[in-house]
């Protein structure tokens, strides 16, 4: 099928659940995308979560990392927005998150359904033969196009947001978290018919992410390819060969603690929870959602969610948390819970994308890209300003990412800052730190008003 791009109408709704900060309207946007091979056309767009007012003249560009979506950046976007005048703050959306099922999530961050109605349409139809109307996933008919959703189509759909976020002659900085990084990196480096991404840009930003030398070889970039024909499109993050139940258990898990945080723990009473994410004695809703998410608590296995939140009350039947860290429990809830229409994870994480990132190599130019159909290949003509932080996730290889690209684009030193935090942060700190003790919101803020 010959890829184009598809022209339409850009579909805007103004959505928002809570009170968000002044001057911050949100609302969501979808934007034409990509014309992926194989890929039914209602899957070839993209959605943005714009935050702040739409007469600004700069906009920061967000793309989430593994398995998330853009939702849990509203909190830090809303910070940002009030701190930056003249600022607006999008966060992507990927096609992913197209294949998830909101109904009954949106009514209930609504009022409109019971907290008991969103447990049993989402979970307690599980094991449960004489459940009525639940949530049917996608099939794997329905999904099989998303082993091909890699680097490629992901840069190609960003690249229709920046030309979005262009428009009127803004400025754009684009940034990610985790994952994002490699995808920001991706597209600054990327070969646009002979021109690099970085044109489009005015600065990179990278949360405890990014992409640097070696890459993959191609031996090992083709056995993934081929290992990805033989399995389900997705990552199985929670271990249940479900691939959607991690976004599943994010989004009731952190509706649950936002609307009835005092009531006895919903998933901790459900037999089919994972014993992992259990606490060893019964605890509320809010204090079970801080106890995965906690970096002293929850399970290693869960590190690229977790950050320094708090502990489970010392008393109490259900016992409830104890807010001890910069990021607050609601905080942590909200960025998962998200906003209507866009919650803090993707469902779906396609693994080509997880695979074709090995083959980013921070722009240089390597066999695996050819296996894989990888262009990033400019790392040498992006002479942008650089912003970096690192958390205890990141083991230096972060700030070495960005010194590195740096380097290869003769950024001068003035226009990079490299913020160490892999002493005191974990990999979510960043995101669910309150923004009076958010290192990443009270360095990037400097930054980004040097370009503004």
């Amino acid at each position: 099928m010959k890829r184009k791009w598809v022209m339409a109408a850009v579909v805007a709704a103004t959505v928002g659940v809570g009170a968000p900060a002044a001057g911050a309207a949100e609302r969501i946007v979808t934007v034409p995308g990509y014309d992926a091979p194989g890929t039914p056309a209602k899957y070839d767009k993209v959605k943005v979560v714009e935050v702040g007012p739409s007469s600004a003249k700069h906009v920061l560009v967000l793309v989430p990392g593994t398995s998330a979506g853009a939702g849990y950046f509203v909190p830090d976007a809303r910070d940002l927005a009030k701190q930056l005048p003249g600022w607006q703050v999008w966060a992507v959306e990927r096609r992913e998150n197209l294949l998830e099922d909101h109904s009954v999530l949106d009514q209930a961050l609504q009022g409109k359904a019971t907290l008991q109605q969103l447990f049993d349409y989402y979970l307690g139809w599980i094991g449960n033969a004489a459940a009525g109307t639940h949530y049917a996933p996608p099939s794997d008919a329905e999904t099989a196009a998303a082993r091909g959703w890699g680097m490629n189509v992901a840069v190609q759909d960003l690249h229709a947001v920046v030309a979005r976020a262009r428009k009127g002659g803004r400025k754009v900085v684009l940034g990610g978290h985790s994952l994002g990084g490699s995808i920001t990196t991706a597209y600054a480096t990327w070969d646009f018919d002979g021109r690099a991404g970085a044109r489009d840009l005015s600065g990179l930003v990278y949360i405890d992410g990014g992409s640097n030398a070696p890459a993959v070889t191609s031996a090992a970039a083709q056995t993934s390819l081929n290992d990805l024909a033989k399995t389900s499109p997705f990552l199985d993050l929670s271990g249940t060969s479900l691939p959607w139940a991690t976004g599943v258990f994010a989004a009731v898990g952190s509706t649950l603690a936002i609307k009835d945080p005092n009531g006895p723990s919903v998933l901790q009473a459900w037999s089919f929870f994972p014993a992992a994410l259990k606490p060893a004695f019964p605890v509320t809703n809010e204090a079970g959602f801080g106890y995965v998410l906690d970096a002293k608590t929850g399970p290693a296995s869960l590190d690229l969610v977790q950050a320094h939140i708090g502990v489970p009350a010392a008393t109490g039947d259900p016992r409830g948390w104890v807010d001890d860290g910069p990021a607050p429990v609601q905080r942590a809830a909200a960025s998962l819970n998200g906003i209507v229409g866009s919650d803090g994870t993707a469902w779906f994480h396609p693994r080509r994308l997880t695979i074709d990132a090995g083959a980013v190599a921070g722009g240089v130019a390597n066999p695996a890209q050819k296996v894989l159909g990888v262009r990033a290949t400019h790392g040498r003509d992006v002479h942008l300003p650089i912003y970096a932080i690192e958390t205890s996730h990141g083991k230096g290889r972060v700030l070495k990412a960005a010194r590195a690209l740096a380097q290869r684009g003769h950024v001068p030193s003035s226009k990079v800052k490299l913020v160490d935090r892999s002493t005191t942060n974990s990999h979510c700190d960043p995101i669910f730190d309150e923004a009076s003790k958010n290192d990443f919101i009270k360095t990037v803020v400097p930054f980004l008003k040097k370009i503004g």
